[in-house]
């Protein structure tokens, strides 16, 4: 995967702002939004920008030769710290053969040997005399032992080197790493800017998409080129079954097959969707459903759809490690469709 040299169009004035005065930029960034508005582009863009030779109002020119290293991927100022698992989906050569000479999975963590690896890196004069830059992401995915010893380096961080660290979730990260840098939010752009840079890609139904996608166009962007529905299967399966006495079995089966974390986000945003239309508001998630939303909002028990939104909330903080994903997807169907039971 190429970095990316410029900034998204949402992202150009906050962009021009964060890099005005270079000469008093902070160690360390956590940069962090909602998912899908483009962290990590603008953590390879800032980067970029700081590493150009000659910078055009602060950001990176795309001509020049550190820029095309960058490009490239070969800056030696530059590096990037990921997990394996998301190194190998950006199409990075990863070493997927354990001593024994089994093929293991790429490790979904950013481990301690990634963090020590840096070491050298500073200890080496920075080319032509600039910035040194260190991008980790997702900063999540830092394991204790990996978070701990970012921490240390942090702590005394090495001269001319700025580390960003990008982020969808910073309050799951050790309150004392997060205390070490200069947090800087990312917008979500507005609707229009969104929807006109969607139809730039060629997305087909880009209003569903982006409403799907809670207003971040990479999510939808990226929901779009994988060919998944707007709707996604497990919602469309629910609000067929929704006020139904049917069998779950139906919505288990579909649910079973996705990634708990994967359903357990879509039903989230449904029922965040059902209890605005509880209220009689407009649905924000799936408004070319809002009809059949809201037609079950009002016949279901609200007290009872608010408890399975506690419980929805509670699962999806366990999600990563659901101990029986079978289980859960046939506790889940039953429970969320019981929920939706029209009242007696």
């Amino acid at each position: 995967m190429t970095a990316a040299i410029g900034f998204l169009p949402w992202q150009q004035a906050q962009a021009q702002s964060w890099l005005a005065t270079p000469e008093r930029f902070a160690h360390a960034w956590l940069i962090h939004g909602l998912p899908g508005v483009g962290q990590v582009e603008f953590a390879m863009a800032g980067a970029a920008s700081l590493l150009c030779e000659s910078p055009v109002q602060g950001l990176a020119c795309d001509h020049c030769q550190a820029c095309r290293w960058v490009r490239a991927g070969n800056h030696p100022d530059l590096r990037r710290i990921r997990p394996d698992a998301v190194a190998a989906q950006e199409g990075a050569a990863i070493d997927e053969t354990e001593a024994s000479g089994h093929k293991k999975q790429p490790s979904k963590d950013i481990r301690i040997e990634q963090i020590r690896s840096l070491l050298p890196w500073f200890n080496m004069a920075t080319h032509r005399g600039g910035w040194r830059v260190a991008l980790l992401y997702p900063a999540e995915s830092l394991n204790t032992i990996a978070a701990n010893a970012l921490l240390k380096i942090l702590e005394e961080p090495p001269a001319h080197t700025v580390f960003l660290l990008v982020a969808d979730m910073p309050d799951r990260l050790l309150p004392t790493l997060v205390s070490r840098c200069r947090r800087l939010p990312l917008a979500t752009p507005g609707a229009d800017q969104a929807l006109a840079w969607l139809q730039d890609q060629g997305v087909d139904q880009p209003g569903a998409r982006l409403a799907a996608a809670g207003g971040a166009p990479l999510a939808a962007l990226r929901q779009a080129r994988l060919q998944q529905p707007a709707l996604p299967d497990c919602v469309d399966q629910f609000l067929r079954q929704a006020g139904t006495t049917e069998a779950s079995a139906p919505l288990a089966d579909v649910l079973l097959a996705s990634e708990p974390a994967q359903w357990l986000d879509s039903f989230q945003r449904i029922w965040l969707d059902l209890s605005l239309a509880a209220r009689g508001l407009p649905v924000r998630y799936y408004p070319d459903r809002a009809d059949k939303i809201q037609a079950i909002a009002e016949a279901a028990d609200p007290a009872l759809l608010a408890r399975t939104g506690q419980w929805l909330a509670k699962q999806r903080r366990l999600a990563h490690h659901p101990l029986n994903p079978k289980l859960l997807a046939d506790h889940a169907a039953q429970r969320l469709l019981q929920a939706v039971l029209p009242r007696q």
